[in-house]
């Protein structure tokens, strides 16, 4: 008798983690702005979400090299600098960096030279 794998539907794919409704996530505190400029158009840079639940997930897809790097530089915050920190935890802090100077940059910032090289 074949036996056939039952795979999850969209809905269930696409559900929410909690059965709790939507909720803010506290903001982490920001640093004080100092807009001049066009840096005034920009929209306020939240920080990262730090050490809370997160509701939401992406997938990323790197390169062996790409983890290995992301992984050597867990260890090296944690052997010399005394962080112990989760490889999402770094990849939020670093998300946060590169958005944070693309809202204060612009055209200038390193984000957009990289995407067009």
């Amino acid at each position: 008798m074949p036996r056939r794998v039952s795979l999850p539907a969209a809905d269930d794919l696409f559900r929410p983690t909690s059965d709790s409704p939507v909720r803010a996530v506290p903001d982490a505190p920001e640093e004080p702005s100092r807009p001049s400029g066009n840096e005034a158009d920009a929209p306020p840079v939240k920080g990262p979400s730090g050490r809370v639940r997160h509701d939401e997930k992406i997938t990323v897809y790197v390169t062996s090299a790409e983890l290995m790097e992301l992984e050597q530089a867990r260890l090296r915050l944690r052997g010399e600098h005394g962080l112990a920190v989760d490889r999402g935890r770094l990849v939020r802090e670093a998300l946060h960096l590169v958005l944070a100077d693309l809202g204060e940059q612009g055209e200038d910032s390193a984000l957009v030279r990289r995407l067009r090289e």
